[in-house]
């Protein structure tokens, strides 16, 4: 099947059908990578921050909070 036939045939479906197949897609992309490269910086980045969070020097907040603000911000 061509991708503009699939393209198609997807947009047939209903949207809850459309969502599980992502749902699959993504499912079938973690199984065949394991491992997924991350840039250096991304991973400098990840460490500085872990590391502030060992040391209880990273202010965390519960999402209820971030998108009650978020909300805020953006209104």
């Amino acid at each position: 099947m061509r991708p503009n036939e699939i393209f198609r045939e997807i947009n047939r479906l209903e949207i809850s059908q459309q969502l599980l197949l992502v749902e699959d897609i993504w499912d079938s992309i973690a199984e065949k990578n394991h491992f997924l490269p991350m840039p250096t910086w991304q991973k400098v980045e990840l460490e500085k921050r872990y590391k502030k969070y060992q040391e209880g020097a990273l202010e965390l907040h519960d999402w209820e909070s971030v998108h009650a603000q978020l909300r805020e911000n953006h209104k």
